[in-house]
């Protein structure tokens, strides 16, 4: 099996990276090849000029068509999920989650940002065809200690 993070945090380190890392560890120990990527792995005027033959963004469109799912982590700002995330999402072709399981991760400074994976998140991933999107994990910012580039729960 093999899955394909993205870190949709602009920020590094961010708690929302460290709680992905804790899920792609797990994975790893249950014997699942995974790929991750973060946002800086896109030059940032390829993201804003909607460059669609970006290098990067077609590599990392391939990587995902071969992939059985996505674990995508993102940090909730304003009641709703990282801009530059959804720039990254907007590039990809409109079926690039077909067949796909995908698994969102969000954190938030409180509970109360907890709902924007539902109605910000979910919406695009099912728009770009994933085949299941599970219930996700939401965690507030105290459940998360970030300690350089790891994170405890």
């Amino acid at each position: 099996m093999r899955v394909i993070s993205l870190a949709g945090s602009p920020r590094i380190p961010s708690r929302s990276a460290a709680l992905l890392s804790l899920s792609q560890n797990w994975l790893r120990q249950q014997g699942v090849e995974v790929t991750a990527y973060t946002l800086h792995d896109f030059d940032a005027e390829d993201l804003l000029y909607a460059n669609f033959n970006s290098p990067a963004l077609k590599a990392f469109a391939e990587q995902l068509a071969q992939a059985d799912g996505l674990l995508i982590s993102t940090p909730v700002y304003k009641a709703s999920f990282s801009g530059a995330l959804k720039t990254l999402l907007d590039l990809l072709p409109e079926r690039a989650l077909d067949h796909k399981v995908v698994l969102p991760l969000a954190t938030g400074g409180s509970v109360g940002h907890m709902l924007a994976v539902d109605y910000a998140l979910k919406p695009v991933l099912a728009a770009l065809k994933a085949q299941e999107v599970l219930h996700g994990v939401f965690a507030d910012d105290s459940q998360i200690q970030l300690t350089g580039e790891s994170a405890t729960l």
